[in-house]
């Protein structure tokens, strides 16, 4: 009996020592998993910092990796927009055609190209110039591609306060040299990026199967090609005097079929005289003029001149311009899809009908047909910076 008392105490006396021993454990367990929890959320809150802010950093440059089509989507106003990139004030490289200071309205300064399914990154002029630096970049074309041109001159100007430049003319080009990073911006002036040549007892003659131009072209490191205004324009501000096609003089003939075959001369001269691993080429798409209201859904509005906000939405009335469609069929059917990149602006630009100078710049007459600088032309140079980079 006494012995089974015994047990009886023993076994009780060891249960109890097991819940004691639970129960500490169980405080023990408590306080450090307290102690750990915290420090686990710290480290939390310490990588969600920085993973916050490195998301925020590369936020801008998602569209690189996003398959999102830059071209694509509308303007929206920017509430960030106080002053204008720049003014004729802080770029000495705005002509008077693209002045726009006198205009009464500032509303149009404050749009911004919002893609549809990401976000375009603000153009780092510094990044640019370090990047390039000791290089050439040569925009070829009209004067639209003049109207671009200069909106990069300035873009770069203003990114580097008090940064040095030297100037350089001749007959085809205007050259730029940022001293500080040797980098060089060119113009050099094609009409039609095909040859007009001077003949004996002729004239002029649009060679639509000759580019001689190339050899100089070729030594820049980025090409910005443009062409279209000039292809359909008459007497007297006809440029030439015959067209040469296929070893053939002919006095005129169908514009459109004038400006595929001069297109296609070009591609090939692309793809068989551009080494893709020295220079990179760019298409700069056709821009879009308002001189004709009913273009854009506006039947009875001529010209531009009233015009203060863009077209809203993601669809231009007046659907893809001819000349924009020729374009993309052209380079559709190039043997190297690789070897030119399309700056697709068309629709983006027609968008805006606000953004010309109209007959508030130097020129005498209502232009419809460039952009104001600081415009439309900075979002064309920052969708180019995006592209590239």
């Amino acid at each position: 009996m006494a012995k089974g008392v015994n047990s009886t105490f023993v076994y009780i006396l060891g249960a109890m020592f097991m819940l004691s021993f639970v129960f500490v454990f169980e405080a023990m367990l408590t306080v450090f998993s307290r102690f750990y929890s915290d420090a686990i959320a710290k480290k939390l809150v310490h990588i969600e910092r920085n993973t916050t802010r490195i998301i925020s950093k590369q936020q801008e440059e998602k569209i690189i990796t996003s398959n999102c089509n830059l071209f694509e989507g509308s303007w929206v106003i920017d509430d960030d927009v106080i002053h204008p990139l720049y003014n004729t004030t802080t770029c000495p490289f705005i002509r008077n055609i693209f002045d726009c200071t006198n205009r009464p309205d500032r509303q149009y300064l404050k749009y911004k190209w919002q893609p549809s399914a990401c976000n375009l990154p603000r153009f780092d002029g510094r990044d640019f110039l370090r990047k390039y630096k000791g290089k050439q970049i040569m925009f070829i074309g009209d004067s639209l591609s003049l109207n671009n041109y200069e909106s990069f001159l300035c873009l770069l100007y203003v990114s580097v306060p008090g940064m040095n430049y030297k100037t350089k003319l001749t007959n085809q080009s205007v050259a730029v040299i940022f001293e500080d990073y040797e980098v060089l911006v060119t113009l050099f002036n094609s009409l039609f990026l095909v040859d007009v040549e001077v003949g004996p007892n002729i004239g002029r003659v649009l060679k639509l199967n000759s580019i001689k131009n190339g050899e100089i072209w070729k030594q820049a490191d980025i090409l910005i090609f443009n062409t279209w205004l000039w292809w359909t324009r008459g007497k007297p501000k006809q440029p030439w005097d015959y067209i040469e096609d296929g070893g053939k003089l002919v006095k005129d003939m169908n514009r459109i079929t004038a400006f595929k075959r001069g297109l296609n001369t070009w591609v090939k001269w692309v793809e068989t005289q551009v080494d893709p691993t020295k220079t990179k080429v760019f298409y700069q798409g056709e821009a879009g003029s308002h001189h004709h209201g009913e273009d854009r859904g506006e039947p009875g509005v001529k010209g531009c001149s009233n015009e203060t906000r863009p077209v809203m939405g993601s669809i231009y009335p007046g659907g893809l311009p001819l000349a924009a469609q020729i374009v993309k069929k052209v380079l559709k059917k190039m043997r190297k899809k690789e070897s030119i990149f399309l700056l697709d602006i068309t629709i983006l630009s027609h968008l805006r009908k606000d953004g010309h100078p109209a007959n508030h710049n130097g020129y005498k007459g209502i232009d419809c047909t460039h952009f104001c600088l600081s415009g439309v032309p900075d979002t064309w140079n920052q969708l180019f910076y995006a592209s590239l980079f």
